[in-house]
């Protein structure tokens, strides 16, 4: 389906009864809602789920600007007054997390979540080690030898071979729009606010997840007021899909 929010063409997923409770899901960065299709066919059969493709991914406009973490909140608020949605169970992998953190922190808002389900979620920055800073450090010295008119002469497109040999492969795969919304969204950390979450919240987190490790689950049910932690052994970043039949367990418990 699609609608325009804040003047962006925005796909979406509709699924299941609208009778029934609604289920909310923000996505991973690079992953489209098609990505989790297991999740959300399951969802469908007693929640309606709704979850829109954020803008920059599937298919959705990209934002007009170099957006925040908040502007993404602003985004999904609106998204969600549109349909007239009131009350949401909020679930989030990844990136998805991070916008999920800003929304159940802010204290007053006119979205009620009932209940949160943290997939591998992104909102606690990372350890640096050397061979980051080297990549930055690499990508800051071209573009500055980029600036200077002889060598940008004798090397056209410096900065953008720098670019994709220090990045991530999110960041080499992204439109350069989407590139400075994400080190914007990336280097904010959201640990001061997981305390001012009040919602029941369920931690999924894959034990061998190498891009949002199990220690941020582990500080996020600390942080948290109401939150608890499952671990799904010897999983990756996408746990709940390596590990579907427990994950399924576990939500039909907190979710029933």
């Amino acid at each position: 389906m699609e609608i325009e929010v804040q003047g962006l063409k925005i796909n979406y997923l509709d699924s299941g009864d609208t009778a029934r409770p609604v289920v909310l899901f923000l996505h991973g960065w690079g992953a489209p809602v098609s990505t989790y299709a297991l999740l959300t066919d399951y969802l469908s059969q007693s929640f309606r789920v709704i979850a829109p493709n954020l803008p920059g991914f599937g298919g959705s406009d990209e934002p007009k600007t170099d957006w925040t973490v908040d502007d993404y909140t602003d985004f999904v608020l609106e998204f969600t007054k549109s349909l007239g949605l009131s009350e949401v169970i909020l679930m989030c992998h990844s990136f998805g997390g991070r916008i999920s953190i800003k929304l159940l922190s802010r204290p007053e808002q006119p979205l009620t979540v009932k209940k949160a389900v943290f997939l591998d979620a992104a909102g606690i920055r990372p350890r640096r080690g050397m061979k980051y800073y080297f990549r930055v450090y690499t990508y800051k010295l071209g573009k500055k030898l980029a600036s200077v008119p002889l060598i940008a002469r004798l090397c056209p497109g410096l900065v953008e071979k720098v670019k994709k040999r220090s990045g991530s492969a999110d960041y080499r795969n992204a439109s350069p729009r989407m590139r400075a919304v994400m080190v914007r969204c990336i280097e904010e950390d959201l640990t001061a606010y997981l305390p001012k979450i009040h919602a029941s919240t369920l931690l999924i987190w894959g034990e061998n997840d190498t891009a949002t490790p199990l220690s941020d689950g582990q500080k996020m049910e600390a942080l948290i007021p109401d939150a608890g932690l499952v671990t799904l052994h010897g999983a990756g970043h996408f746990g709940f899909l390596e590990r579907w039949p427990q994950c399924q367990r576990v939500l039909d418990s907190f979710l029933s």
